[in-house]
């Protein structure tokens, strides 16, 4: 079971990095899609109609990879700040609780982002969007809309990840 828990850690501990180098990125364009309108609009009196749309997309990237980075790094805003750092059996099944509402929380997500009504995989919400265009970007919906169940399926990992490292502990402290 250690090494079964050591690959799903290593892999959270890998989306992870992905994803904080994801949002650190979200956030350069973001905030340099919104430098260039102020810049544009009040010094070349031209603003160009892409930035705005470009700095909110970016925006939901950085704030969802961010909150699934949060997540892993156990900083995500809780209503019981000390539950995530319980050791042993007690937090072994904090752990879980919280797992539980994760997944009560995310199944829904996931499973609405690619099917929709009967179970049809064209009619869901990742599949909708593919064929909508970006008002102003001209690029397909997909491409900004892929952010919520990506962040999603890294928080499910984080979760599952975490619950292994505890089971892994209270196994070999029982040893």
């Amino acid at each position: 079971m250690r090494s079964a828990t050591e690959i799903v850690d290593r892999i959270s501990s890998t989306l992870n990095g992905v994803a904080l180098t994801g949002a650190a990125l979200a956030i350069i364009v973001m905030v340099a899609s919104a430098g260039f309108q102020v810049i544009a609009r009040y010094i070349f009196d031209a603003p160009p109609i892409w930035t705005e749309e470009t700095a909110r997309y970016a925006m939901v990237w950085a704030g969802l990879l961010g909150a699934s980075a949060a997540f892993r790094m156990k900083q995500d805003p809780t209503l019981f700040p000390d539950m995530v750092k319980r050791e042993g059996g007690r937090g072994l099944a904090l752990a879980l609780v919280r797992a539980a509402g994760v997944f009560i929380f995310v199944a829904p997500i996931l499973y609405y982002s690619f099917f929709g009504r009967g179970m049809n995989i064209a009619k869901g919400f990742l599949a909708r969007t593919l064929g909508r265009e970006a008002e102003m970007l001209g690029v397909p919906m997909v491409f900004f809309t892929a952010a919520i169940p990506i962040a999603f399926a890294f928080i499910v990992i984080h979760v599952i990840a975490d619950v292994l490292t505890r089971l892994s502990r209270i196994s070999a402290a029982g040893e």
